[in-house]
């Protein structure tokens, strides 16, 4: 341990004189990202990361979690009664029961805007790695195809650019509008969804099939629910340009990952870029990660938000959080 010096908000008075602060699983923030100090008085107690098992002892005294990942749902959060807030070290909240939260007054704030560099830059690097077949061609280097050629210069892969083409966004949020400015930039058409079971589109966007059909470059930015698991699917790369790539920095159950690999596999899209899995961290049980070698499939760890000033950003704003619910003006309330 260490000592760093309807939603009903408690009161300033109704707070404890030291806050007991536990962060869960702090390993979700590299080491050489520093956390600023809160500026009230606590206690701090981090771990790298915790159990299910483990949740509810290290929580029994503290008044306020810090999670990523690790879940608290109604079960834990019963037998927590000193806890007053949840800091979610994350933009995405489906770890922690917020229906639960809201019925016991217990604060939750999450993080939000910090990767609005990351994310974009992260996709677009996809795009034009999938675009150009970088990786394909790597491969082939690898393989001694070049010198079996005996040319100057060898072409196994289709190469397309990036200029006047189009790009299909799914979510329209801060990030979905990010892609967008960098992509015009680079002289591509943008194309908005309209969200899939709607009839009728509202001003600036188009029916989700149409732009799945005449995008070149379909990109998800939309956050995972009910109504958007497997959003996209057999039928969805059925519809696809057999030259259109995917990219999905979003969440990995807006992808059905079997139909994915059968299009790639089958020719009905040219590429796809993942950096969210269905079940993190992914293992060979999942069906991308047993099929990495393919030449038109890129994966990355989950890391398209994680830049290091995103994630400096990102633990700045875990901190004023807590700042602001001790002071009594709790912010980016979930």
């Amino acid at each position: 341990m260490k000592n760093h010096s309807s939603i009903e908000q408690p009161s300033v008075s109704e707070t404890p004189l030291t806050q007991e602060i536990v962060f869960l699983d702090r390993a979700t923030i590299p080491k050489h990202i520093q956390l600023p100090s809160p500026n009230f008085p606590h206690e701090w107690q981090e771990f790298a990361t915790t159990k299910p098992e483990q949740v509810i002892q290290r929580l029994q005294h503290a008044t306020i979690a810090i999670a990523n990942k690790v879940i608290l749902d109604a079960d834990v959060l019963s037998q927590l009664p000193q806890l007053k807030m949840i800091a979610i070290s994350a933009t995405g909240t489906n770890n922690v029961d917020l229906a639960y939260c809201h019925q016991h007054n217990i604060t939750v704030a999450n993080i939000r805007g910090y990767a609005t560099d990351s994310v974009p830059e992260h996709v677009i690097a996809m795009m034009f790695a999938l675009k150009r077949n970088l990786m394909g061609y790597h491969q082939d280097i690898q393989a001694g195809v070049w010198q079996q050629k005996k040319q100057f210069c060898f072409f196994t892969h289709p190469i397309s650019d990036i200029s006047g083409s189009t790009l299909g966004i799914i979510g329209n949020g801060g990030l979905g509008q990010a892609v967008a400015k960098l992509a015009k930039a680079l002289g591509m058409d943008v194309l908005y969804a309209e969200h899939k079971d709607k009839e009728t589109c509202r001003d600036g966007y188009r029916p989700f099939n149409e732009v799945i059909a005449h995008a070149d470059v379909v990109t998800l930015h939309c956050p995972l629910s009910e109504h958007t698991q497997n959003l996209i699917g057999s039928n969805e790369f059925n519809r696809m340009k057999p030259n259109s790539i995917l990219i999905n920095a979003g969440r990995g159950g807006l992808v059905d990952e079997d139909a994915l690999v059968d299009a790639l596999k089958n020719g009905d899209i040219a590429g796809a870029g993942v950096d969210v899995f269905t079940q993190e961290p992914a293992d060979m049980s999942n069906p991308l990660i047993a099929n990495a070698d393919l030449p038109n499939l890129i994966l990355t760890p989950h890391v398209a938000w994680g830049s290091d000033s995103a994630i400096q950003t990102l633990a700045n704003q875990l901190i004023d959080n807590m700042n602001a619910y001790v002071a009594g003006k709790p912010q980016n309330l979930v």
